[in-house]
């Protein structure tokens, strides 16, 4: 019969058997799983080389599917300038930037003033002057200036030439200067033939009827325009065209011959008698393209 010390001997034995077998039973599946993700890691490397190898990385131009903005308002302090009011701004986005837009300007001085808005040119301005005038902003103001460039001044509701929207934008459409007739080389040279004047052929930069933007200070537009009753010729244009007169002519020529006197700066100011005020001011909604009519079949009966 074994001693007791012989039985646990036996018991100790077969105890650390059973933690060796553990052990190993561990480092195997240690090994299993390192091995899984090795080849986990060599499928990824191979597919990610394929993928590579027929183009999926090329960096293709991602399409934009946000609305791209158009135009960009300024803000400007209604505070420090007390003449600018505040009626929020135009949207930047899905704005008209093709066909025109029909402006209708009712004074008290004759019969309404329309104008076509180019949109395509001018987006901007003429978004501008839509938000302005669906907010009634023109409404019931004054043209307070008869320009001695031969325009009349219109859409300042404090009628200082500093007020407007609180935000400005940048010019669009101005003239170049190419467009201006060029000044002599030498002004004192006499012309040998009085008929080579090199404004004699040059159109003018804003013709008669030309609706322009001019802002409170340079290349900040607002809500401020001019109608040209007259040509008008500079060889540094700083007006930006939004569109023409197509209606209403007589009534801006009428009010470009009102009686005038100067201000300290040498601008003509129509007289306190003779208030030139806008009733109301419209735009439409951009003219559609129309549609071409199919031509008739000669065959049909």
């Amino acid at each position: 019969m074994a001693s007791s010390r012989d039985r646990q001997r036996k018991l100790a034995r077969a105890k650390l058997d059973r933690q060796l077998a553990r052990r190993a039973a561990r480092a195997r599946r240690r090994r299993q799983v390192q091995a899984g993700v090795g080849v986990a890691v060599v499928l990824a490397l191979i597919v990610a080389g394929s993928a590579w190898a027929l183009g999926a990385f090329d960096r293709d131009p991602v399409e934009n599917t946000a609305a791209e903005e158009l135009c960009f308002w300024t803000p400007e302090d209604a505070t420090a300038n007390t003449n600018l009011t505040d009626v929020g701004t135009p949207a930047t986005t899905g704005l008209p930037t093709e066909g025109v837009r029909t402006m209708t300007v009712v004074t008290n001085q004759g019969a309404p003033v329309t104008a076509e808005l180019d949109t395509a040119a001018t987006p901007c301005a003429v978004a501008s002057i839509s938000h302005l005038a669906a907010n009634s902003f023109y409404d019931n103001t004054k043209c307070h200036e008869i320009t001695t460039e031969g325009a009349v001044r219109c859409g300042d509701p404090s009628g200082t030439g500093l007020g407007g929207p609180a935000y400005s934008f940048y010019d669009e459409n101005v003239p170049t200067p190419a467009d201006a007739p060029a000044s002599p080389a030498d002004a004192s040279a006499t012309p040998t033939d009085a008929s080579a004047s090199p404004a004699a052929d040059q159109p003018a930069t804003y013709p008669k009827g030309t609706v322009a933007m001019v802002g409170n200070r340079p290349g900040a537009n607002g809500s401020q325009f001019l109608i040209f009753f007259k040509d008008f010729t500079t060889a540094d244009p700083a007006y930006t065209v939004i569109g023409r007169v197509t209606g209403g002519l007589d009534t801006v020529e009428k009010i470009g011959a009102l009686p005038t006197v100067e201000n300290a700066g040498g601008a003509k100011v129509k007289p306190q008698d003779d208030d030139v005020v806008i009733q109301s001011l419209t735009v439409t909604e951009p003219a559609a393209t129309p549609t071409a009519t199919p031509a008739a079949d000669p065959s049909a009966g």
